[in-house]
């Protein structure tokens, strides 16, 4: 039997998830597919355990190699990289980061910008990730709107930094848990 010869009809964008250890990318990634195929019915849901599905990262609850899911909208096809946020798999990320059209920049609200979170957006500009957009994650765990306030300004005085324009960039509030 043939195999069906695969025709590509939408746009397709490289992204991925980056930041600092622990702040919630693969749970985002993994609420981004469950969202997108209850909203269009396609696709297959990526739950987190399937994303960093390598013994070790399961036995050590972190991600260690960049993770690939793909999914869609009506009108794009996405090929998504959760990568690795930890200091000693940064060299996985920079793999993954290599072929992003755009990031997502995941910041926990409590935590705010960690250093991976300013490696990852360095790393990002010497990659040329064209664009990035930031999702403040856990923003459910933090009670004082000043707090978030002030996060806010701080990834955003970063993504200045590394020439990146802050000011102007989408950003996101939420929890990727709760979504």
């Amino acid at each position: 039997m043939a195999k069906a010869v695969f025709e590509r009809v939408k746009p397709h964008i490289n992204i991925g998830t980056i930041g600092h250890v622990d702040h919630g990318k693969t749970t985002l990634t993994a609420a981004i597919t469950m969202r997108l195929v209850q909203k269009s019915g396609k696709g297959k849901v990526k739950k987190f355990e399937d994303i960093d599905n390598a013994p070790e990262e399961k036995a050590r609850g972190l991600t260690i190699n960049t993770a690939h899911v793909e999914y869609e909208t009506d009108k794009r096809h996405y090929a998504h990289v959760d990568c690795p946020g930890h200091a000693d798999y940064i060299k996985n990320m920079i793999t993954g980061a290599a072929q992003m059209d755009g990031a997502i920049l995941v910041v926990a609200a409590g935590d705010g910008p960690m250093p991976q979170t300013r490696e990852h957006i360095l790393l990002a500009r010497q990659v040329n990730v064209p664009r990035i957009v930031v999702f403040m994650n856990k923003v459910d765990q933090v009670d004082d709107p000043e707090l978030l306030e002030l996060v806010e300004l701080e990834i955003r005085e970063l993504l200045n930094k590394y020439e990146f324009p802050g000011d102007e960039i989408p950003l996101i509030k939420g929890s990727a848990l709760a979504a």
